[in-house]
């Protein structure tokens, strides 16, 4: 066994006993995989929990869904709130700490939560490998004093996928889904409209089988990014065709395939 790999079991009584001293907490949840494991083991830790998930035009609709389902089938308490992170000038403006912003202002709601319904603590889903790649929320989840129990317990990712695996969570293998504004340049304005026609391009390109991918937004430019596994597919002259025409008619004057294929974090280098 790798030495930075934790065994299933080990994984989750090592999360469950810092769960379990907590008492109490409110959950960011956005149900992708490391907050759905995250919600987990807080169930079976016996902790009283509340599940909260944000909702924006930020937010793709069916990770909304998604999350309502599977806090739903655990039986535990789940909201979802309105944020308004677009009334933010400054995440608006799409600069590099744009996701600072909205973190904050999402954090700032569920204290607002936490202290009116008696939680002890907030707690959210990074994992260790968070703490290597560009993550400027992070910063707004340490000022509002958010503890990350997946940190502490020394989980990564692949312990996640394969704990939650263990455990039958349907998201042990879902893609991760950024929010919509992560599809604009840095420095490009974040718009109602330009965030509908992301969302609606990445929906219509996933009812032809793509799971993991990203339409980015450059202005009158959709840019197209599959797995290199896929490209192929996408280049298939029906699905070529009404993809062209589909995203078009949303407003997009050229539609474009990165033949590199999918990488997440790409507009960050």
């Amino acid at each position: 066994m790798r030495d930075d790999c934790i065994e299933p079991s080990g994984a989750l009584s090592r999360l469950t006993r810092i769960l379990t001293e907590m008492e109490s907490a409110v959950i960011a949840y956005s149900g992708g995989c490391d907050s759905t494991f995250l919600l987990k083991a807080a169930v079976l830790s016996g902790m009283r929990i509340l599940a909260v998930t944000g909702q924006s035009p930020t937010i793709p609709e069916h990770d909304v869904i998604d999350a309502r389902e599977i806090a739903q089938t655990m039986d535990v308490h789940h909201i979802v709130i309105a944020t308004s992170e677009l009334e933010i000038a400054d995440f608006r403006k799409n600069p590099v700490n744009r996701c600072y912003y909205c973190k904050d202002h999402l954090f700032g709601k569920l204290k607002e939560i936490a202290v009116t319904a008696g939680y002890r603590f907030i707690i959210d889903g990074s994992n260790v490998d968070d703490l290597g790649d560009w993550r400027p929320g992070r910063k707004a989840a340490l000022n509002h004093g958010i503890r990350s129990p997946l940190i502490e317990a020394g989980l990564r990712k692949h312990d996640i996928r394969r704990s939650s695996r263990e455990l039958g969570l349907p998201t042990w293998n879902k893609p991760s889904s950024p929010c919509l504004s992560s599809r604009f340049p840095y420095g490009m304005p974040i718009t109602i409209e330009g965030l509908r026609q992301v969302e609606a391009a990445e929906k219509f390109l996933k009812s032809f089988g793509f799971e993991e991918l990203r339409v980015r937004h450059h202005k009158d430019i959709a840019r197209i990014e599959v797995k290199e596994a896929d490209i192929q597919k996408m280049l298939a002259p029906e699905i070529r065709s009404a993809v062209n025409n589909y995203l078009r008619s949303l407003g997009f004057a050229f539609v474009t395939l990165d033949l590199e294929g999918f990488r997440s974090g790409r507009l960050n280098g």
